[in-house]
């Protein structure tokens, strides 16, 4: 899934909870050899500057006739077909130069937020759910998930729709399956994935774009996902989330719907925590295992109307003077399901809760203008 700052690299009202319908196939994971030398060409000034052309992948590579043999035999394909889409495909060392730069600093809450929960994403937002009212709603009426929610999900993968990413999905999973070591293992299972899914939902395999990951579309799934959680939103029997935005929107919801979200229940609460609690949290930590009760008999104060058995997680969110504390629940882990980061996490909802609020004003004036 994957617009994605950190580090170079997104409440509802307590309410009587309902079980969402929820789309789901197999389970999927979590939705984002040496390189050629560049060759410096100085042509004539009245020219543009002549670049070397991709390099593609030697198709006598153990490695790669390896992967043809097993997904052809597992997955019904013929190899000669596989071959020859791969065939197409072309090494993109500036992929590996992304992947693989190290981490300048990591960003404390207050810089993150104020990349993403910016006053203009918000106003964007407000107008994306204007234009896509009766979707949002229909898919809020459907998964329980709330609408500014879906919302700001794609306000931050792709700002609402402006940058869906513009290298060929088939380079990037090619070059990061083949030739980044690391992490060869899941995206070439993220290539099996992306054969799959263009054969499934008759995308060209050559013009897919997405980001330097692989992430496509509007909610910049990875492969496995669009197979899995991705739904028709608008019922003309297509799963397109390049450009159907009724069928974007579903998808989002259905996500947060099979991984748990609650309707109506809270995601986050604001907190008071003493000094040497806020110190030793771990921002990497994900999952529930405090109670609102437990948190406050550590002397962690809350909101008086969240009882004590709600599961829970205390969460540290940095300020430019202070280290403050927030608290997260069921539907904030859901988040997390989608980059598994509380900053993304919560500058989602924080995007969210700003979106609402300038829908419920833009309601107020329109009402008071009658």
């Amino acid at each position: 899934m994957s617009l994605r700052i950190v580090v170079l690299v997104v409440a509802s009202s307590l309410a009587a909870c309902a079980t969402p319908k929820v789309v789901t196939r197999n389970p999927a994971a979590t939705p984002s050899a040496a390189t050629p030398n560049a060759v410096t060409v100085t042509p004539p000034a009245s020219k543009p500057l002549a670049l070397p052309e991709p390099e593609r992948f030697d198709d006598a590579r153990t490695d790669l006739q390896e992967f043809v043999a097993d997904v052809a035999r597992r997955r019904g394909f013929a190899a000669g077909e596989i071959e020859a889409v791969l065939a197409k495909g072309r090494k993109q060392p500036r992929i590996l130069e992304i992947m693989s730069r190290p981490a300048e600093s990591v960003l404390r809450w207050h810089e993150y937020s104020a990349k993403l929960v910016t006053a203009e994403r918000m106003d964007a937002g407000a107008r994306f759910w204007a234009e896509h009212r009766v979707a949002l709603e229909r898919t809020a009426q459907r998964s329980g998930v709330e609408p500014q929610y879906i919302v700001a999900i794609i306000g931050i993968e792709t700002y609402y729709g402006r940058n869906k990413g513009s290298w060929r999905v088939l380079d990037a999973l090619m070059t990061l399956g083949f030739d980044y070591p690391p992490r060869a293992k899941f995206f070439r299972s993220e290539l099996e994935q992306f054969l799959l899914l263009t054969r499934e939902e008759k995308i060209d395999p050559q013009s897919a774009l997405g980001s330097y990951a692989g992430a496509m579309g509007g909610p910049q799934f990875m492969p496995s996902s669009y197979r899995n959680y991705a739904v028709d939103g608008d019922g003309d029997g297509r799963r397109d989330l390049f450009d159907d935005w009724d069928d974007v929107i579903a998808s989002v919801a259905n996500y947060f719907a099979v991984h748990g979200w609650q309707r109506g229940a809270p995601v986050l609460a604001e907190a008071e925590a003493p000094a040497e609690v806020a110190a030793a949290l771990d921002r990497r930590n994900l999952d529930l295992k405090d109670t609102v009760g437990a948190l406050r008999s550590r002397n962690v104060t809350l909101d008086a109307s969240f009882d004590a058995a709600l599961p829970a997680m205390l969460l540290p969110a940095e300020g430019p003077e202070k280290l403050g504390v927030r608290v997260g629940f069921k539907n904030f882990q859901v988040i997390t399901r989608y980059n598994r980061s509380i900053l993304y996490a919560m500058a989602v909802h924080d995007l969210a809760t700003g979106i609402a609020q300038r829908m419920q004003l833009s309601a107020k004036a329109s009402d008071a203008a009658r």
